[in-house]
């Protein structure tokens, strides 16, 4: 498949209908914004970008984020959407590994993109989305593109075709770039859609970071049946309610510590809220108590709860609305991430890979048209996840006698913070370059907030010191803020090791646990 088929669908069924709506009342139709979008692409050939090229977008959710993911996909380049809480030296990476050779930036991080070093060889052009053009031969304005080009028409790439490297957790090595290719986002819009129930009157409120995958999916799956799209800049509670009340938006996507936000603020109660229809949470089940909280503030909104990642381009399962609920018959569901998506497929399976019986906790493999190609430039990562056709996600879980799945734990070494994914290890690596540091054990503690807070507890050489400051102003010049402890313990005794000297990080957790309901 085309993913432009998205967009030239939208066109043919709905070309005045609004691809985009502010909270102003103003709109945008899809036969202006699509003229746009054809135009962008233009200017981006003008300036060098050819097929399969890689552009980055580093920016805050706008309507001009999902033009420039559009005129990309027309111009058939390939979208490196970048992470703005990274620190100059991660985007950097990232840029480096990916062979970025234009960004589009906006005027609230073009700063930041002027400290990005070491400059990446492949960064030529720079395109501002703003007000006034910066003064730089590097740097060409995003309006001036579209009002000096002519439209085009739209890249012939298609089926493996890449479209997209979104990378997944880390900024090192460890940082990996799941490649996806037009059949992995057009038919995982298609679950999505199956899910979610877009039709061309859904609204959809953009409150997520965007260069999350969570949001891209929505994007495609709305933008084939001709919804329309609302922003805010960042999630924000009381702009996400004001925005919902003035758009009028059908459908959201929030993690739960968001629900949470929303449920929290003193708006939720003046604001007019009936036409939010479902709102698609992930990253964990939501608590009983917010959940109850939810059902009574928000009585005309369903809550589907959704599991995926980068691999999967975004849905592998999803649980429906009736089952998220505290009462009735239904409500024993309500702790799973529902059942397979509409095109996928999900077994459980030992280390050997055999298929387990129902309620025996197992690896969660996936398999469907929806999974990635593999990992940029990491053969040896790509062989590891993907397996005769299957991906090897990571995740333990088990399914029920229904085809339910439940999320027991996770394979890999990661901690999932306010819907963010963090290796420890990239963070152990950082710590260990502290002066002084003899060990460290990086790992997640359970926090009602953030769903986990980074903990380390690091042990100094003989002889030196080394500070909790120390620990968490090294991270902070090193690390993205989510990615930096929130909680660091220094201390003398040597962290305990099992036999063959691997750092017991279970006892480790357990200890600071206990003292921590101690203190």
């Amino acid at each position: 498949m085309q993913l432009t088929h998205c967009l030239t669908r939208a066109l043919a069924i709905n070309p005045n209908g609004p691809i985009c709506i502010r909270a102003d009342g103003s709109h945008r139709s899809y036969r202006e914004g699509v003229n746009r979008i054809s135009r962008l692409a233009a200017g981006l050939r003008a300036i060098g970008v050819q097929e399969g090229d890689r552009v980055g977008i580093l920016s805050l959710n706008s309507e001009f984020f999902t033009e420039a993911i559009m005129a990309n996909l027309w111009a058939g380049a390939i979208t490196v959407p970048l992470n703005w809480r990274l620190t100059p030296h991660e985007l950097s990476f990232l840029m480096e590994d990916a062979g970025v050779s234009v960004l589009f930036v906006d005027s609230e991080f073009y700063e930041l993109s002027t400290k990005i070093t070491p400059r990446p060889a492949t960064w030529g052009k720079s395109v501002y989305i703003g007000g006034t053009v910066p003064a730089d031969v590097n740097v060409v304005g995003y309006e001036d593109l579209i009002k000096t080009s002519e439209p085009i028409p739209h890249s012939e790439r298609n089926g493996d075709d890449l479209v997209s490297i979104k990378f997944t957790a880390g900024t090192t090595s460890r940082s990996k770039g799941a490649m996806l290719s037009h059949d992995n986002m057009f038919f995982n819009a298609v679950n999505s859609f199956a899910g979610m129930g877009f039709t061309t009157d859904s609204i959809y409120l953009h409150s997520g970071p965007m260069f999350h995958l969570g949001d891209t999916s929505s994007l495609f799956s709305l933008t084939l049946v001709g919804g329309a799209n609302a922003y805010v800049p960042r999630f924000d509670p009381a702009e996400c309610l004001k925005t919902i009340e003035a758009c009028k938006v059908t459908h959201a996507q929030y993690v739960p510590t968001m629900i949470k936000m929303l449920l929290d603020h003193p708006d939720i109660k003046s604001r007019d809220m009936r036409s939010l229809q479902k709102i698609l949470y992930g990253a964990s089940p939501i608590e009983d108590e917010a959940l109850r909280r939810a059902i009574t503030l928000l009585p005309n909104t369903q809550f589907i709860h959704g599991y995926g990642m980068t691999e999967t381009a975004g849905l592998g399962t999803m649980l429906p609305g009736k089952y998220s609920t505290v009462d009735g018959p239904e409500a024993e569901k309500r702790k799973s991430c529902g059942q397979t998506c509409l095109l996928s497929e999900t077994k459980i399976v030992d280390d050997d890979g055999n298929e387990l019986p129902p309620n025996e906790i197992g690896e969660i493999i996936m398999r469907g048209p929806q999974i990635m190609k593999g990992y940029w430039n990491l053969p040896e990562e790509t062989a590891e996840a993907l397996r005769d056709g299957w991906l090897y996600s990571g995740d333990l879980g088990y399914l029920d006698e229904d085809g339910f799945m439940y999320i027991s734990g996770r394979k890999k070494d990661m901690i999932k913070t306010g819907g963010e994914n963090v290796f420890s290890a990239e963070v152990e690596g950082t710590i260990a370059e502290i002066p002084g540091v003899a060990e460290c054990a990086v790992f997640g503690l359970p926090d009602p907030k953030w769903e986990e807070i980074i903990a380390a507890v690091v042990v100094p050489r003989e002889g030196m010191t080394v500070t909790e400051d120390d620990v968490v102003t090294f991270c902070r010049e090193q690390l993205a803020p989510y990615k930096t402890p929130r909680l660091v313990r220094v201390q003398t005794d040597p962290l305990p090791q099992s036999g063959a000297g691997k750092i017991q990080k279970r006892e480790i957790k357990e200890a600071l646990l206990k003292s921590l309901e101690e203190s």
